[in-house]
Formats: C-alpha cells, sequence, structure tokens
C-alpha cells in the first residue's frame, strides 16, 4: 500500500513538473522568460517550448500592433488659437526585455509613458502650425512629424510608434460661440447683398417694363389721335360736300337739331321776339312770315324778362311747346 502512494506521488510530481516545464508559444506572442525575477531569454519563434520547472517563469507580450488613445487635451496653436485634440497612436512591442526592464510586465505601464510623450509632441509641433494647416491638407506632414518625434523618444522602452493620428480636433466651446455668432454674420451679409442685387434687379427690370409701357402708350396715344384726325377729316368731308349738295335741307337739319338740344327737358321757357331767327320753321312753310294770330286767341302773356344787351327794346315772353 505505501508503495502504491508512493508511486502515485511520484508519478503526480513527474507530472506538474512536465507540465511546468513545457509551453507553448502562439504566433501573435513573444515570451520572456524569468528566474527568479531575472529575465533569462526572449523567444520570438512560435511553438512549443522548454524551461526549467518552479523556478523559470513565463512572461507573455503581444506582438501585434496595439493601440492607445489619448484623452483629449487644449493646445495652443501658432496663430495663438486653441484647439482641444483628441489623437490615438498605435504602437507595437519589438523589445520584450527593454519593455520589461523599463515599464514592467504589463501594458498599463507603458500607456502613462505614451500619454506624456504624445501631449509633449502634439504640443511642440502643432504649436508652431496656424489653424489653417491643421485643418487642410498639411495635416498628413504635421502627423508625420508628431510620428517621427514619438517614435524616436518611445524607442527607449523597447517599443515602435507605427502611426499617431488626431481623431478629433475642436475648438473650445467659447471660440466656437464666437465662430458661429462670426459666421451666421457673414451668412447675414451675404444674404443682405443678395438681396440688394436682387432688388436692383427687380427695379431694372420694373423700369424697363415701365419704360416700355410709356413708349407703348405714347405710340397708342399718337396713333389713335392720327386715326382721330383722319376721320374728323373725312367726316367733315363728308359733312361739307353733303352741304353742298343741299344747302336748305342741311340749314333744316341743324334748325331740327337745335331744337331737339333746347326743348329736351320738355318745359323749357325762353324770351325773344316772334321774329326771331330760331322760329324760323314755326312761321310756316319755306320759314315764310304768317300773319298775326287774334290777340283773343292768344295766351296769358308771362311777366317780361330784361332784354339781353344786344337788343334795342324788350320783347313779349313765349312758352313754345317742344316739338314732338
Amino acid at each position: 500500500m505505501n508503495r502504491s502512494v508512493i508511486a502515485i506521488g511520484a508519478l503526480v510530481v513527474v507530472g506538474l513538473t512536465a507540465v511546468s516545464s513545457v509551453f507553448t508559444v502562439q504566433q501573435t506572442q513573444q515570451v520572456l522568460i524569468t528566474q527568479l525575477g531575472d529575465p533569462i531569454r526572449v523567444i520570438e519563434t512560435p511553438g512549443l517550448h522548454v524551461k526549467l520547472p518552479f523556478i523559470q517563469s513565463v512572461i507573455t507580450f503581444d506582438r501585434r500592433l496595439l493601440d492607445f488613445d489619448a484623452p483629449g487635451e487644449e493646445v495652443i496653436l501658432g496663430d495663438q488659437r486653441r484647439l482641444i485634440v483628441d489623437s490615438f497612436t498605435r504602437y507595437r512591442i519589438t523589445n520584450p526585455l527593454v519593455f520589461y526592464q523599463t515599464v514592467g510586465a504589463t501594458e498599463q505601464g507603458i500607456r502613462a509613458r505614451l500619454n506624456s510623450i504624445v501631449s509633449s509632441s502634439l504640443r511642440r509641433v502643432l504649436g508652431n502650425e496656424p489653424l489653417l494647416s491643421v485643418l487642410s491638407t498639411d495635416r498628413p506632414r504635421i502627423m508625420g512629424e508628431i510620428r517621427n518625434q514619438v517614435n524616436a523618444e518611445a524607442r527607449q522602452f523597447g517599443i515602435e510608434v507605427v502611426d499617431v493620428r488626431i481623431r478629433r480636433a475642436d475648438l473650445p466651446e467659447e471660440n466656437t460661440q464666437a465662430i458661429l455668432s462670426r459666421m451666421q454674420s457673414e451668412r447675414e451679409r451675404v444674404a443682405r447683398e443678395a438681396r440688394a442685387e436682387g432688388a436692383e434687379v427687380a427695379q431694372r427690370v420694373r423700369a424697363g417694363a415701365e419704360r416700355e409701357r410709356t413708349v407703348l402708350l405714347a405710340e397708342a396715344q399718337a396713333q389713335s389721335d392720327v386715326l382721330r384726325g383722319q376721320g374728323e377729316q373725312e367726316a367733315i368731308g363728308i359733312v361739307a360736300a353733303a352741304f353742298g349738295r343741299d344747302i336748305e335741307f342741311f340749314q333744316f337739319w341743324r334748325s331740327m337739331q337745335a331744337y331737339r338740344e333746347a326743348f329736351s327737358e320738355g318745359h323749357t321757357r325762353m324770351v325773344m321776339t316772334p321774329d326771331s331767327e330760331f322760329f324760323r320753321y314755326f312761321r310756316g312753310s319755306g320759314g315764310l312770315p304768317q300773319a298775326p294770330a287774334s290777340t283773343s286767341a292768344t295766351a296769358p302773356t308771362p311777366a317780361t324778362a330784361p332784354a339781353p344787351a344786344d337788343r334795342p327794346s324788350p320783347a313779349p315772353a313765349t312758352d313754345a311747346p317742344a316739338p314732338k
């Protein structure tokens, strides 16, 4: 029984020893072997490897690209403008031994170092560049300078900085409000200029239309005056020709027109002599004078009105009925 226990114990010890002396290195890893805390060797070849059990330890480092996101910080540019820069850094561990000796066995140690290195490099490079260069196509050149400076300082920690990029660059809140106000004022100025130009064009179009309207009305008025004059000329010619053909009929027609205008209201009262030329066609055929009528058949004589200045004596008033 004792021999069986001893055998089983020996097998367990041998198994533990074998397990603790064999380890595997992955393709994405690199290994630092330490013996009682002192680094012994670096293994970068993937596969199965052996170490001394119990006294040697395996520290694994990632050989892939690693990311470090720096917190946003305020940077003063070359034109004395302030900018809040948010950047990130990509690096890889190239020397596990130096890395272990300088920052330790974990990546947390290198992050604090990278933060200070990247921050100082950003301040040095961006402090010599204006805002327009940072926001223009010159940014790759600026980031190349920052990467070279960070890489030169980070080599002492056994790492290689592959890239440094600005993820975001924002103005401070007070500067943002000032810039937004200035942009709003600029947009308002452009809008006012556009409205003024539009009003000028509209006024020019209205003036042109008004000028064309005035010209058209003047031409139409002139043409209408010419046509009216021609019509009046033809009318006068026709009337003159008709007057020349029958003078007596023309006089009779004009008298009838005068009667119509004088007695249009139906109760017209006129004061004149009986032998007036106005009543020429009331005295008989052809306008010849007739014998005076009997006084008994005449109507009551109304009150006489004063005679006109061009009459030698007043005449009795006569109520002349309107012609039918």
